[in-house]
């Protein structure tokens, strides 16, 4: 059998220009369609929030069960939030307010890694300020550091039923060098049906006047919650768990009171999906 003669450069250069342009007239039959879901949701839904945390998380568990090759999955994971991001800011433009608590700079980079530079990000200087800025502007998204402590019981306006809730957690992938790890919750008015409640986030309020952190975690850990915020002072303890269960305010009451038997208050304050694990590149794909 003859051997294929290996393609020159100009016929590779050529491949390449074939496949951008095919992406790129993707892209533009991706926004027709964004048109039509326009009309649609006007239609069936009035003017109902864009934001759909739950498909969100199913689109990136399926890009990252597919992706293979060379292109690092960072890379990918990028690309499709911009897309997201984007498309949903056609749909009903939003701004994105971000806690700068571990930094301007690296805030400003989580941003962007998940929201790209078409939606307007606009820095505060606390996660009270960011749940501040979405009751203002319900149509907005706001971005919580999880990891910063010591900030006074920031969600303790997400309690209300008509509040804004946690509707997501970022990074939606889970790998130990991501560019963009830092976790973040993502604030928005609620989101009704589209929320993912893989993960639910519940405020619990508590006479715990012997209560530090270590022991408020140890209280829940031991009924298999976990605890993600604590805030004490004068008026009481509030602590901010998350745990796997059915958002019943009912059984979730008695559960907690095993923890907790001086229990005074229990609102589910959102939820989010479970984290994808990335998908390997290089040499290891498949």
């Amino acid at each position: 059998m003859a051997e294929t003669a290996p393609r020159s450069l100009a016929e590779i250069r050529e491949e390449i220009d074939r496949i951008d342009a095919e992406m790129h007239r993707l892209l533009m039959e991706r926004g027709s369609v964004i048109d039509d879901l326009i009309a649609i949701k006007k239609t069936a839904e009035g003017h109902a929030s864009a934001f759909r945390p739950a498909r969100e998380a199913s689109m990136m568990g399926a890009m990252m069960a597919r992706h293979q090759g060379l292109l690092p999955a960072d890379t990918v994971e990028s690309i499709w939030r911009i897309i997201i991001s984007t498309f949903t800011y056609v749909q009903a433009p939003y701004s994105v307010h971000i806690d700068t608590a571990p930094g301007a700079d690296h805030a400003r980079d989580t941003g962007r890694f998940h929201f790209g530079f078409t939606v307007p990000l606009v820095m505060e200087e606390s996660a009270a300020e960011v749940v501040a800025a979405i009751l203002a502007s319900p149509g907005d998204l706001g971005l919580v550091c999880v990891s910063a402590a010591g900030r006074g019981a920031w969600w303790a306006d997400l309690v209300e039923a008509s509040g804004p809730k946690i509707i997501a957690a970022l990074p939606f992938v889970d790998r130990p060098d991501h560019p963009a790890a830092t976790p973040y919750f993502v604030v928005a008015a609620p989101v009704g049906d589209a929320a993912a409640n893989d993960i639910l986030l519940v405020s619990i309020d508590y006479d715990g006047s012997g209560d530090d952190r270590d022991s408020a975690e140890a209280r829940f850990a031991a009924i298999g919650w976990c605890l993600v915020d604590f805030h004490r002072d004068g008026a009481g303890t509030r602590a901010l768990v998350s745990l796997v269960g059915v958002p019943d305010e009912d059984a979730l009451t008695l559960k907690a009171r095993e923890a907790v038997p001086h229990l005074q208050a229990l609102a589910l304050v959102g939820g989010h999906a479970r984290a994808y694990a990335s998908a390997p590149t290089g040499e290891d794909a498949a």
